[in-house]
């Protein structure tokens, strides 16, 4: 059974040794990503990950990469026990996941990566299929894994647009809340356009927790927009009693 949710950002500023100096912006995006996760593993050492990708792709716990292809050499793996030589060629957030379950001392974390431009009534499908996987008895973290907009101000990548800061207050709302028929209204083709990555695992996420039956509370929530581009942190917990 899904334990708790941790919704991040997956940019490689959260890993030190790829920023260059000390950037206090990139420190509080870090901090707030490793809060979060540390929450995810109080509820399960277990973990599973979804992200976006040019394809889907599925990743296990015996997975181990690099940064390398970012400008710097840091190993990570999806599980603490590993024997694999780093593939230097891992998706962004299969690296994001590991860094962060090391991160977290969390013991495993698999990683399901959807097509970036999956439709919402398939995100529906896939989500609800998560949730008939994780629907055991053991409990396992679900990290959901993309960016917001990188269209805002003067630090945008692109020209900047004015419907960033409309999209990303929605989102932000809507993780805020779990509120998951907001997640479910997000327009895929204006993320597209703003360069909103997460759009499709929010809503995976969505039918998951919506498949999974119960009522489900955000616990912490931030939006951080450091360098132009949205980064939404946040947990949500099932709601007891």
């Amino acid at each position: 059974m899904i334990s708790c949710v941790a919704v991040l950002p997956q940019p490689p500023l959260v890993v030190p040794e790829l920023v260059g100096g000390d950037d206090p912006r990139a420190a509080v995006v870090r901090a707030a990503c490793v809060e979060a996760a540390k929450a995810l593993a109080d509820s399960s050492p277990h973990w599973l990950a979804v992200g976006a990708h040019p394809t889907a792709a599925c990743f296990d716990a015996g997975v181990s990469g690099t940064f390398r292809g970012f400008g710097v050499d840091v190993p990570v793996s999806l599980s603490r026990v590993n024997h694999t030589a780093p593939d230097p060629e891992l998706p962004l957030p299969v690296l994001v996941a590991a860094w962060l379950r090391g991160q977290a001392d969390a013991e495993d974390v698999g990683v399901r990566l959807v097509a970036a431009d999956l439709d919402p009534a398939r995100c529906a499908h896939d989500g609800a299929a998560l949730a008939g996987d994780l629907a055991g008895p053991d409990p396992v973290g679900l990290l959901v894994l993309g960016d917001g907009s990188h269209r805002h101000g003067d630090h945008a990548v692109g020209r900047p647009d004015e419907r960033a800061a409309d999209f990303d207050a929605a989102v932000s709302r809507a993780l805020a809340a779990a509120d998951l028929d907001a997640l479910d209204r997000l327009d895929a083709r204006l993320a597209t356009e703003l360069g909103a990555v997460g759009r499709a695992p929010w809503q995976v996420l969505a039918a998951a927790v919506r498949a999974d039956g119960r009522r489900w509370r955000g616990t912490h929530s931030r939006t951080l927009v450091p360098f132009g581009v949205a980064y939404h942190v946040a947990v949500w917990a099932p709601v007891t009693g």
